[in-house]
Formats: structure tokens, sequence, C-alpha cells
């Protein structure tokens, strides 16, 4: 178990009434702490990539976010442009029906066509599967069609939906990805023991927007 969670931790904003004064904030605050990433919505990536150089932390981007029911088309564009702009990580949003009808290679096709138009540029994909919204069978689905398109990690919520994160679906998305797939847990994560318990489950990130919590326990 991490010493430190600081690492682990994608520092995240993503309210639709953040201002520029919030980001920048969370920008100073993940280069003194040492957080992973700052994680936002497209508009403040290439902000938060300036902010952020020369620190260890890196400028994290949504894309599709919150829904996914974006063509992949669109997503691959809005991937492109935030990767463009300064961002070296990606988190997009899978097309939670697709899941839900079972159809493998509909995920696959658009989380493949993201994660080339991300890798081309030197970029990691995290691909959200909203797990609070699908049974077990859908979950490892869209965890399996991941790791075929070539994605980094998987993440379980968007923290917008009807749940977050829970160990369960955490440990379940480790046990399908194997050892070599991030799992990104996110959502609902508020205190240095949910964190820890995510990390135990086998989650190789954090995402949160109470980080300073966290790591301050």
């Amino acid at each position: 178990m991490p010493q430190s969670l600081a690492p682990l931790i994608d520092h995240t904003i993503l309210a639709p009434d953040a201002r520029r004064a919030d980001v920048e904030r969370l920008c100073e605050e993940a280069r003194e702490h040492g957080f992973a990433s700052v994680c936002v919505n497209p508009v403040w990536a290439g902000l938060v990539a300036e902010r952020l150089a020369g620190s260890e932390a890196v400028a994290c981007a949504v894309v599709g976010f919150p829904l996914g029911a974006t063509p992949t088309e669109v997503k691959v564009f809005e991937a492109a442009a935030v990767v463009a702009a300064g961002a070296r990580e990606v988190d997009m949003v899978i097309n939670v029906a697709d899941a839900l009808e079972h159809r493998g290679e509909a995920l696959e096709h658009d989380i493949a066509a993201v994660a080339s138009a991300v890798h081309e540029r030197g970029g990691i994909l995290k691909v959200i599967i909203e797990a609070c919204l699908l049974d077990r069978d859908q979950k490892v689905l869209a965890c399996r069609a991941a790791v075929a398109a070539g994605a980094d990690f998987v993440k379980t919520s968007t923290g917008f939906s009807t749940g977050g994160a829970t160990v369960e679906d955490v440990r379940l998305m480790r046990e399908t990805v194997g050892p070599d797939v991030g799992v990104k847990a996110s959502g609902g994560i508020r205190t240095r023991e949910d964190a820890l318990a995510m990390v135990e489950a086998g989650a190789t990130r954090i995402g949160a927007s109470k980080g300073i919590q966290i790591i301050a326990e």
C-alpha cells in the first residue's frame, strides 16, 4: 500500500460552474502535492497544460462526457483537440447502450478510434464504462472491449450518473483486464479510507475532487 496516495490521484474538477480561478487553484495544488494529473472538461485542457508545465502532474481531459452518447467521429475530434491543446491523458465515456445491448464490436470500434487519436499524439486513454448502469456481464464485456481496442486504463464512473466507484466493481475490472492495464476508480471517493480500499481492490489511479482531503487525513 503506498505511503502517499497523491501520485495516484487525478485531481478533478468537472463541475459545469467551474471557473478559471478554480481550475488554476487545482493546478497549484497538483504541483504542490504531486498529484498524477488535473482532470478537467475540454475547454480547460490548454490552460491546465500551461499551468502544469515543468511539474510531474499532467493535463487530463474528458471526452464524450458525461453521457458517452456521442458519435465516434465527434469523440475522435474532441480527443485530438484536447491532446493538441496539451492534454496527456484522455478519459472517454463509452456508448453505454452498446454495453447494455451486448454490442462488443461496436464498443471496440468506438474505443479503438479514440485510442488511435490519442496514442498517435503520445497520450494515454482511460475508458469510462459507467459501471453503475451495467450488470456483471456487461461490465466484463465493456472492459474486454477496452482492452482489445488498446485502452491504457478502464475507469469505473463519470461521477455524474446513479452511482460511483465500488470495491466490487474495481475488483471485477482488475480481474477482467489483468495486470497490464490500469484501473481507475472514480466517483464518490472522499476519504483516505475510501481510496485505500480501491487500491487494495486493484485500482492504480483514483479520480477525486476531494484529493486534498484524502491526502490530509
